[in-house]
């Protein structure tokens, strides 16, 4: 007797679910139309390109552009009557900077709970930021910093928390300054184009808040992980966000305040803030290693005036770059090239106490 009335109850809700299709092939043919999946619509990657071919051919000519005007000569000049004091202190200025990012991977030292102490947490963040600058995230803030954790111990699943950790931290205190910037520093116009303040400031004041959601999710959830869609993102409680905040804050600000030293403060503080974030966002948009002609196209398209000419702004700027960029990068390169040394003569030396 309980066959025929399971067989009914199976018809009857086959029945029902007959009748429910079309109504959740409807629902669904809605929500699919929804902007949360634009990302899995086939136009998606098509549109993502094209903006970003839009972007670069934007930023291109504008290097062309300022490379054609540009008198060159005058610029090697102008490199040679830059004053020894202002590169000594921009230097001493770029590797504080370089000592604070390198501080992020004791962010994700405290969250991840991996034994390295400090200073060699340090010594790898340090290590890897020059070649992450110009050669790419991937080789730097993934390729070396993960061979150097691998070679002590650590395991991925830890490496990736911290890297993941350090670029949370970069990126919070960036969005913090632009949103302050927005505030004191008001664009010139660029090529005939310009932005109006209330939206310079609507746009800041968005960028701004984001750092501040960050801290209030991190109080809400108190250390608690957050879960999307079946992904687990780890989230600190929030005095280490607001660490987080305050050292990437930091970095950007003294990165900021070494490229004005290098200016010889003949431009405001703000506006040489602003060349940093902006060009820091274009050469990462553009994926050109070190961010080559970006930074240097935005720093004499926002700093160039009658009073200081682009010559000199762009002399500037590639002494910047030669401190920030380029001597790090020899230095970092011969930290690695000692560890690996060290590390291959390591295993070597054990061999023969072993046959010893």
């Amino acid at each position: 007797m309980a066959t025929p009335t399971l067989h009914a109850d199976t018809q009857a809700g086959g029945a029902t679910d007959a009748l429910q299709a079309p109504s959740r092939r409807s629902s669904n043919r809605h929500t699919a139309s929804g902007w949360r999946h634009w990302p899995q619509q086939a136009w998606w990657p098509w549109l993502t390109r094209g903006l970003a071919l839009a972007f670069f051919a934007v930023v291109a000519g504008l290097i062309f552009r300022q490379a054609r005007s540009v008198d060159w000569p005058a610029v090697l000049q102008a490199l040679r009557d830059l004053p020894t004091t202002a590169l000594a202190l921009g230097g001493a200025l770029a590797l504080l900077s370089h000592f604070t990012y390198g501080s992020f991977d004791w962010v994700g030292r405290h969250c991840s709970g991996h034994r390295l102490t400090r200073g060699t947490t340090l010594a790898i963040a340090m290590t890897s930021y020059p070649f992450t600058l110009n050669l790419g995230s991937l080789i730097g803030g993934v390729g070396v910093r993960y061979r150097l954790y691998d070679r002590r111990g650590v395991d991925p699943g830890t490496i990736g928390q911290v890297v993941g950790t350090s670029i949370v931290t970069n990126w919070v205190g960036y969005l913090m300054l632009a949103g302050v910037l927005s505030w004191l520093w008001q664009p010139p116009a660029v090529a005939g184009w310009t932005v109006a303040p209330w939206q310079w400031h609507l746009g800041g004041t968005v960028l701004g808040g984001l750092p501040l959601a960050y801290l209030a999710l991190c109080a809400v959830r108190r250390g608690r992980a957050l879960t999307l869609r079946g992904h687990a993102f780890p989230l600190p409680h929030w005095p280490v966000a607001l660490w987080q905040i305050a050292a990437s804050a930091t970095n950007w600000m003294l990165m900021g305040a070494a490229l004005w030293t290098v200016l010889q403060h003949q431009v405001a503080y703000p506006a040489a803030l602003a060349t940093v974030l902006l060009g820091a966002v274009a050469g990462l948009v553009l994926r050109v290693p070190a961010g080559l002609g970006v930074l240097e196209a935005v720093g004499v398209a926002l700093l160039a005036t009658d009073a200081l000419g682009q010559e000199q702004v762009l002399a500037a700027l590639l002494a910047y770059r030669a401190l920030y960029y380029f001597g790090p990068l020899v230095l970092a390169a011969v930290a690695l090239g000692v560890a690996e040394l060290r590390w291959r003569q390591g295993p070597a030396q054990g061999m023969q106490r072993t046959l010893q």
